[in-house]
């Protein structure tokens, strides 16, 4: 039986770590492993403790407007680094292995590298080097993480905001590449652009239905 979530995140692994003599702990966390289109998006973030700001949750808690008001927040009193897989990445590697590419791309754009580092989630990436634990639910169990995830949500969709420009119709602006119904119908009507995961099953099917039409 897993151990109930906590109703917000908290600090309580970090302090343990910093009682260890530990001064640069990251949490880390991906966003977008779910939607048909788009890179996935990986951030590290080591906290001031004595810096945290006020609200900070899971970034799935938040509004929009609290997410984007927290990101310059964020960046003005951590250590914070970025990293993404691409769409040909993902169809290359699978979705799992591609996140954790992202994850450990945004530990090591982080100023310094960490000396411990919780994972959102209940596997490690391969070929991380650096101590490190998994965390279920991490972002809603530490507030690390948590900033990780709000820095990781709010790029990622500014990044599908700006595709959507590139690719009118498809209400990537809107549903930031999850398969909604827009997304869908335009994906039948539209067909598949070069930011498309060709390994998901609906843009795979769509690509195998042109290629039955054209022999």
């Amino acid at each position: 039986m897993q151990d109930p979530v906590p109703p917000g995140p908290d600090f309580t692994r970090e302090t343990a770590l910093l009682a260890q003599g530990m001064t640069r702990i990251a949490g880390v966390d991906e966003v977008g492993r779910g939607p048909l289109a788009g890179p996935v998006l990986a951030a590290a973030v080591i906290l001031d403790p004595r810096r945290i700001p006020p609200g900070l949750d899971d970034s799935k808690k938040l509004t929009e407007k609290r997410r984007e008001a927290l990101l310059p927040e964020i960046m003005a009193c951590a250590r914070v680094g970025i990293g993404q897989a691409s769409v040909e990445e993902i169809d290359r590697l699978n979705i799992l292995r591609a996140s954790h590419l992202a994850m450990c791309r945004a530990i090591e754009a982080l100023p310094e590298p960490p000396e411990h580092c919780l994972i959102d989630g209940n596997l490690l990436p391969r070929g991380l080097t650096l101590p490190a634990e998994p965390v279920v639910k991490g972002d809603a169990r530490s507030l690390s993480i948590a900033a990780a995830s709000v820095v990781a949500k709010v790029t990622r969709d500014r990044i599908m905001v700006d595709l959507a420009q590139q690719h009118p119709g498809y209400g990537w602006e809107k549903n930031k590449g999850y398969g909604a119904r827009l997304h869908l119908s335009a994906l039948q009507s539209l067909g598949v652009t070069p930011h498309h995961r060709r390994s998901f099953r609906p843009v795979h099917n769509i690509l195998y239905q042109e290629k039955s039409v054209t022999r």
